[in-house]
């Protein structure tokens, strides 16, 4: 569909996921001379005293930091005049208060993994972290692979931990779905030890990019390091079906500290992205008249 890297949110996958939840997603893109060079997908729902608003999340997808700067300027030919909430990714907020953009939260910071040879993801790797899959390789650990389905234990365990942590993601319904809409594009690696299950990592894959969406270890995978294992085995095999970026997702350092170390431990680079904003008619100008403190 594109030669543009896009994230989950916007890539086909998410939207055929979301179409077969009932949540439809619009899709909007500007093309110029048969090359793409602007793709994002809008999300629409009620959100509190603001109605119905479109949300976009990390997009627009730009082929150029020129064609981004122009969707800035132009986005509200593609909308109908609602509310729009931004999840932003490669823009400045100085240029999102000049739209009119009021900052809702400050900026995310991602793990994003390259992919490719096993050789140089092995040698990216922390020391400890490498030093971790080597005792996981020698526990005699066996993990399989095979695409998701509604009954996989990892996704009891996925609402468990969110409710005991109390954090918020997509809910397993939507892995459940994702894995309907687009076959063989939502993998479950599973590490098993005397035959009992001890961890499992769901990847789903989209386009060149693929992303970590859940994963969970069982006391006694944790002991024996067997989550190293089951991500070192879910690269090797992204590298083997071409993807060239896994999304490790948000480095959280102040509630999950220890996460945020396994993550970077693989290699991964931070990436920052743009912040979350709001733009709204009665609201633009006075956010284009914030102290550049408040937005930076």
């Amino acid at each position: 569909m594109s030669a543009l890297r896009l994230p989950l949110p916007q890539s086909p996958e998410y939207a055929r996921a979301f179409e077969a939840m009932g949540r439809p997603i619009r899709l909007c893109k500007r093309e110029a001379r048969g090359d793409l060079r602007l793709l994002w997908q809008i999300q629409s729902r009620k959100f509190g005293p603001l109605g119905r608003v479109d949300m976009v999340s990390r997009g627009p997808v730009a082929a150029s930091d020129d064609d981004r700067a122009s969707w800035l300027e132009r986005w509200q030919h593609w909308h109908d005049g609602r509310p729009l909430i931004l999840n932003a990714d490669g823009m400045a907020a100085t240029d999102l208060r000049r739209a009119g953009f009021w900052p809702l939260m400050t900026p995310a910071t991602l793990a994003m993994l390259p992919i490719d040879a096993p050789e140089n993801m092995r040698a990216r790797m922390a020391q400890k972290w490498r030093n971790r899959l080597n005792r996981a390789e020698a526990n005699k650990i066996k993990v399989t692979q095979h695409n998701l389905n509604r009954d996989h234990w990892l996704l009891k365990a996925e609402l468990e931990q969110a409710r005991a942590k109390g954090y918020r993601g997509l809910p397993p319904a939507f892995s459940a779905a994702y894995s309907n809409a687009n076959p063989g594009k939502a993998v479950v690696f599973e590490a098993r030890h005397l035959g009992e299950p001890i961890a499992a990592a769901l990847v789903l894959r989209h386009g060149p990019m693929a992303t970590w969406q859940i994963g969970h270890s069982t006391p006694q995978g944790r002991k024996l390091n067997a989550m190293n294992l089951v991500l070192w085995t879910m690269m090797t095999r992204l590298s083997e079906l071409n993807h060239d970026m896994l999304d490790l997702g948000i480095l959280n350092r102040d509630d999950a500290p220890g996460l945020v170390h396994f993550k970077l431990g693989t290699g991964a680079i931070p990436h920052k992205l743009g912040g979350t904003w709001l733009h709204q008619g009665t609201l633009a100008p006075i956010a284009r008249r914030l102290p550049l403190r408040l937005v930076a």
